[in-house]
């Protein structure tokens, strides 16, 4: 097992709480995507940019100045949150970075609090299992690439104003 004791782990977090925060740098993002990850392909840096302005909090794990780990989420801060985009780079997987990087999510206050915690893997659902995430085929469903109408909305939008 490789010796991660000098791994760093960043939180960025807008908030005043002063949560530490680093400087991430979008290309070395869309390079380590581009190596783990088959459903993040393509992905460019100007889209990242707008998936992060939305998403908090964000981690990121680095060795030095190389980022080998990242997860975001976003959350309404009470009921539901959402966790997307997790990744370790290959050389550093199997040394429990991943277990760590889904945990400093979940004790994010801004998704430790919520009633139910979400996220959608392919191939990973052994691993976040272990960390206590439970099968829920009952709520899957997904609308792919595809404008909503005016029509197709159930209530109109002049009447939540």
């Amino acid at each position: 097992m490789t010796d991660c004791s000098h791994i760093q782990f960043w939180v960025q977090d807008e908030s005043p709480e002063g949560i530490c925060s680093r400087k991430l740098d979008l290309r070395q993002l869309q390079d380590l995507f581009e190596m783990t990850a088959f459903w993040a392909q393509g992905r460019t840096p100007e889209a990242w940019a707008v998936a992060l302005a939305n998403s908090k909090p964000i981690v990121t794990v680095w060795d030095g100045d190389r980022l080998i780990g990242f997860a975001r989420a976003m959350s309404d801060g009470i009921y539901r949150a959402t966790i997307w985009d997790v990744v370790i780079h290959p050389n550093y997987q199997g040394a429990g970075l991943g277990r760590k990087l889904v945990e400093t999510v979940l004790m994010h206050p801004h998704v430790n609090r919520v009633e139910r915690v979400y996220l959608m893997t392919t191939k990973q659902k052994e691993f976040y299992q272990r960390i206590g995430f439970k099968v829920n085929e009952s709520t899957t469903m997904v609308l792919l690439n595809q404008t909503i109408s005016q029509r197709a909305l159930p209530v109109q939008i002049e009447q939540l104003e």
